[in-house]
């Protein structure tokens, strides 16, 4: 049995890493476009080990987060990959938001997380001192970690296990017979069963499958600054806002990252290119695609207000300023410097609604991954394992 993953980001990795130890007879080649691994979303995030606090319980994402950030840690400890268990607080800010949070305290307790505090305000300023809020909750579980070095780490462990790891192989072509023909940029292969795990690209990757899924990937920037070094006193740990339900994006929040320093973000904008870190950044074949699908503009109408603050915030400093100013009031414009960007891959119905859990399609041959949204880099390795469960048949020879 000859298998193919197609995308080299960290879900793909994972994939092919759990694939060897369950199944060392199998024979792996993964394909990635890039000439390394996880040089998109994987790699250009904020590097947080999410728990499962915000995840409703019993669905894929809760389930997933709180196995897959134990088994991310476990991984990070084998391989010496740099990560902390640095913590988090959730703030609410303003008195609605108290009724939000508890609600988050008891989905946290119900999906299985440890050691969760409930704050009130002298307490919070114990543990971030320059934060503002009524109440929090402090999620000791919760780190940092180097998603770029997990990557590069399971790429080498792959190929340490045997597996093929092809880079500079974007696929163009796939033709399903006795079995597939797959065509790339770097070399014709062949494989009996395939794993779409193109991220960016997998509803195209879908579609040159044979599958004709309705969900479209719609790209949305998120923009980060980041703290001034004379700043970094100012945030301890994660400093989250309470999620809004209707809003579809968490809104921006303090991370500090695994190798020092501190960012502040992200906004969520439309991107005009699927790889568009820069706002000048543009794909007339992307943006047509964003454009033109009925899903986007129904998404528009349903949240007008909000894509216009997040547009207008992408090209004000002092407007992204005064949204941090709710968590740390101490900020300054400043204190902000231009931080790096990063692009969700955010798969959309033709109603408007984001997929927001784990999406996976099967076909004759082949298991499609059409969203892996936050916590996918955490719980990758959870989701690998839940991806070769759905596929197990395909190995059953």
């Amino acid at each position: 049995m000859k298998v193919a993953v197609i995308g080299g980001g960290i879900v793909g990795l994972a994939t092919g890493y759990r694939m060897l130890q369950r199944y060392p007879s199998a024979s792996l080649l993964l394909l990635e476009k890039e000439p390394g691994p996880g040089r998109h979303q994987s790699g250009n995030n904020s590097g947080v080990l999410h728990c499962g606090l915000y995840y409703k319980p019993g669905s894929s994402k809760a389930r997933l987060a709180v196995s897959g950030i134990r088994q991310m840690v476990e991984f990070c400890e084998q391989h010496n990959v740099p990560f902390e268990r640095c913590g988090k607080i959730v703030v609410a800010t303003e008195s609605e938001e108290i009724p939000r949070l508890h609600d988050l305290l008891e989905r946290g307790t119900a999906n299985g997380l440890k050691g969760l505090q409930l704050l009130k305000g002298e307490q919070i300023r114990e543990v971030e001192p320059y934060a503002a809020g009524l109440e929090a909750i402090r999620v000791p579980e919760e780190g940092i970690v180097d998603y770029l070095e997990v990557c590069r780490t399971m790429a080498s462990e792959i190929t340490a296990k045997g597996g093929e790891v092809r880079f500079s192989s974007e696929v163009t072509n796939l033709q399903n017979g006795s079995g597939w023909n797959i065509e790339t940029r770097g070399g014709d292969f062949k494989a009996d069963f395939i794993i779409n795990c193109a991220g960016l690209h997998c509803d195209r990757v879908s579609r040159m499958g044979g599958n004709h899924n309705t969900a479209k990937i719609v790209p949305f920037r998120g923009e980060y600054y980041k703290l001034r070094p004379e700043r970094h006193h100012l945030v301890n740990h994660l400093i989250y806002p309470v999620p809004d339900a209707k809003f579809p994006f968490l809104g921006v929040h303090f991370t500090r990252m695994i190798h020092g320093g501190v960012e502040c973000g992200p906004n969520a904008v439309l991107a005009l290119a699927r790889e568009g870190y820069r706002k000048t950044d543009f794909s007339f074949r992307d943006s047509v695609e964003s454009l033109t699908y009925r899903g986007f503009w129904k998404f528009f109408m349903r949240y007008p207000v909000m894509c216009i603050q997040e547009l207008q915030r992408s090209f004000s400093k002092e407007l992204f300023c005064r949204s941090l100013q709710r968590l740390v009031p101490a900020v300054q414009k400043e204190d902000l410097s231009p931080g790096g960007a990063g692009v969700r891959a955010q798969a959309m119905a033709p109603n408007g609604d984001l997929l927001q859990d784990f999406h996976f399609v099967r076909q004759n041959k082949a298991l499609h991954v059409l969203n892996a949204p936050s916590p996918g880099a955490t719980a990758s390795l959870a989701i690998a394992d839940e991806i070769l469960d759905t596929a197990k048949e395909a190995f059953a020879n």
